[in-house]
């Protein structure tokens, strides 16, 4: 697609997985060298077998690459959590823009910087994301062990590049990113897109069929997954509605609530049970947002496996 097209498609898309972040990354290889002009999908499919047949992935990592002459390809489900930050996929839509953006290697081109912002500002716009670095990421951020959010220091990839739009850091996304996708979606259009659900919850069967209406009488859009996130915004009987403007109904039996919350703590540790007895895995930073599956005294389950906060450094959103 170009990016007027993509604007476009990204609106018509039946969706019920909740969006939360917009995941920025590199090829590194396949670079400028490999495209030709004419083989986009000939360098898709190379990096479909290398995820499936190298790294034992069920598809491609990403759901969108990125091309010099800015088409974009489609990738990965949208109803699926990407493969591309190590412990931080859920709730995440990854761009994988085509060519090696390190100091001194591939000069971004301007169709693909463009398309590189529209894309990002129609995703932020369709799906209600924030504009800002909490929830557009770059790889670089996170450490490649641990998948803990360090901000560039530790065991990290250059990826999206150490020049990508200016540099990898969150200095420069702030600088150099950030008001590009802004000026790109416009702060009146991303406010007005905003409206808040009367729940979240996650499913909890195998494959969840999404219908037209309240009754399983309906015709079937789609299908949404084991573990993801929807948005409840209005409920009929034991039927959800999950779409704010169209007509998208889940069987409720098979979505329990879950409580949407930020982290109030600079660093936050997570544990593997609800005390301090339990080992560290891993930790969270201000601001990251959380979905609460579990309540166990002043103790928090931030993920379907055993991910446990304590409650008073996160707050309700």
């Amino acid at each position: 697609m170009t990016p007027t097209e993509f604007k476009i498609w990204i609106k018509q898309q039946n969706i019920a997985r909740t969006v939360l972040f917009i995941q920025q990354h590199h090829t590194f290889l396949p670079s400028y060298e490999q495209f030709r002009g004419d083989n986009h999908f000939s360098i898709q499919r190379g990096m479909k077998n290398f995820h499936v047949h190298n790294n034992g992935w069920s598809d491609i990592g990403q759901q969108f690459s990125i091309f010099p002459d800015g088409k974009i390809a489609t990738g990965r489900s949208l109803e699926s959590s990407p493969a591309c930050i190590r412990g931080n996929n859920a709730n995440s839509i990854c761009i994988e823009n085509v060519g090696d953006f390190d100091t001194g290697k591939d000069q971004m081109t301007a169709e693909q910087r463009d398309s590189i912002l529209t894309v990002t500002a129609a995703l932020c716009d369709r799906f209600s994301v924030p504009v800002d670095t909490d929830h557009i990421v770059y790889h670089h951020w996170f450490d490649l062990s641990t998948g803990d959010r360090t901000n560039g220091s530790g065991s990290t990839k250059s990826c999206p590049g150490t020049n990508f739009f200016g540099g990898n850091t969150v200095a420069n996304c702030n600088i150099n990113f950030i008001p590009e996708v802004q000026s790109k979606i416009g702060e009146a259009t991303l406010t007005a897109n905003i409206t808040n659900p009367m729940l979240y919850g996650y499913v909890t069967a195998d494959a969840l069929n999404i219908r037209k209406g309240p009754s399983s009488s309906f015709g079937r859009l789609g299908t949404t997954t084991l573990g993801s996130i929807l948005r409840v915004y209005l409920k009929k009987g034991n039927w959800y509605k999950i779409s704010k403007s169209k007509d998208e109904w889940v069987y409720g039996n098979y979505v329990k609530e879950v409580k949407r919350a930020t982290v109030n703590a600079d660093v936050l540790n997570v544990r593997s049970g609800p005390s301090t007895s339990f080992r560290i895995v891993s930790t969270v930073l201000e601001n990251k947002e959380v979905f609460v599956y579990e309540e166990d005294d002043n103790w928090s389950r931030i993920g379907l496996d055993q991910q446990w906060v304590s409650s008073r450094f996160i707050n309700t959103i």
